[in-house]
């Protein structure tokens, strides 16, 4: 029996393997130093390796941006001449960037800003699997599984209001009409917003699909028990304000529709400016035609809104203006003219106007002298001795 047993031990490949290990050392070494790491494995996956890699090279690059964020912070408070401190205020931040570099732009994304990297950069994914391996989330191998889990999540949601539609018709109880959801001032998120929330990418099919899932989910009579799940998908109607906040025009005596636009501001001008149509192209200035600027790009400032919408022949326009250089009045002039035409022009005009700039009001202002130094920005000439 003792033959047998070893015979089988000396058959197995492994221990064949150890025992010539054991035996390639010298007969006076202590068989406990003998190095066994061949028998053992590396349970981390190539995946979980890449993904580790990843996220440190992720985790070093926030790092850096993070004290570049600080830096500027300090740099930001420097040329403000206010204490550090104040600027961990997000709206602290935002108000320094926008005295320092006003813009007229329209679309916020195109303004200077100054944000933490958090808010910046996009969110990566954490890791969705174990050390050897194996996916934790039941959607993993779907490719995208956030995006289904919110398919899933709206399906879920749409079971749970008919079993309880169907259990309130039993008890012949009827939904309440001042329950029902009011959408009418917010819409669906849009593809690149939903994916931003995901993290993760769709193509416009899968977005339709979202879109039709979450219709039905609106369209059930008891919708109003998942308002918080339906909320999280929604953003309000903001950007039409300016457009139904269009004044009607009103009749002269003449038959003539005109439209006045008060407080017409630009540094220290101030002025009204009043469109006339049908017109001529008759541009009143003080009781002075465009001449009564000295200076070509003033000019420019003024023919600039009739031009871009084409109003240039077909509209009078008469202006009072004082207070102020060249450069305020016109420019006060010049949104009161682009204010003005709106009641005249259609709506994808008046989104062209916005997009350009000219409903844009313009609140910049001279800097102010900062103590202990000659100007807003100059400084004094120093001298060693």
């Amino acid at each position: 029996m003792l033959l047998k047993s070893t015979l089988k031990l000396l058959n197995n490949p492994v221990n064949r393997l150890l025992i010539n290990r054991i035996n390639s050392f010298n007969y006076g070494t202590v068989t406990s130093s003998i190095n066994l790491d061949f028998l053992k494995r590396d349970k981390t996956s190539k995946a979980m390796k890449a993904y580790l890699e990843r996220a440190q090279q992720h985790d070093e690059f926030m790092k850096t941006q993070n004290e570049e964020f600080k830096i500027g912070k300090r740099h930001l408070a420097n040329m403000m001449g206010e204490d550090p401190v104040i600027y961990e205020d997000q709206e602290k931040i935002d108000e320094a960037i926008s005295y320092l570099m006003p813009s007229a732009l329209y679309d916020k994304r195109a303004r200077p800003m100054m944000k933490p990297p958090e808010k910046i950069f996009p969110e990566r994914k954490a890791a969705e699997f174990d050390e050897t391996g194996r996916a934790h989330h039941f959607l993993f191998y779907t490719s995208k599984p956030n995006f289904f889990q919110l398919l899933y999540d709206a399906v879920e949601h749409l079971n749970g209001l008919n079993k309880f539609e169907d259990n309130m018709t039993r008890q012949q109880k009827s939904v309440d009409p001042a329950l029902r959801l009011e959408l009418s001032g917010s819409e669906w998120i849009n593809q690149d917003q939903l994916e931003l929330k995901l993290v993760e990418n769709i193509q416009p099919v899968e977005y339709r699909y979202f879109v039709n899932v979450m219709n039905r989910l609106i369209e059930h009579p008891y919708s109003f028990r998942v308002k918080d799940f339906i909320d999280i998908y929604r953003r309000p109607l903001m950007n039409q304000t300016i457009i139904l906040d269009i004044p009607k025009p009103h009749i002269d005596k003449d038959g003539k529709s005109f439209i006045t636009v008060y407080e017409c501001l630009r540094k220290k001008a101030r002025g009204d400016v009043t469109v006339r149509f049908p017109g001529s192209g008759k541009i009143l200035i003080n009781g002075q035609d465009v001449t009564y600027f000295e200076y070509d790009q003033s000019r420019e400032q003024i023919l600039f809104p009739l031009i871009f919408t084409e109003m240039l022949d077909k509209v009078d326009i008469e202006a009072n203006v004082e207070g102020g250089g060249p450069s305020g009045q016109a420019g006060a002039i010049r949104w009161g003219i682009a204010m003005g035409l709106r009641s005249f022009v259609d709506a994808d005009v008046v989104e062209k106007m916005r997009y350009a700039g000219l409903l844009q009001r313009d609140y910049r202002r001279r800097e102010r002298k900062k103590p202990g130094q000659e100007g807003a920005r100059r400084k004094f000439t120093w001298k060693k001795r």
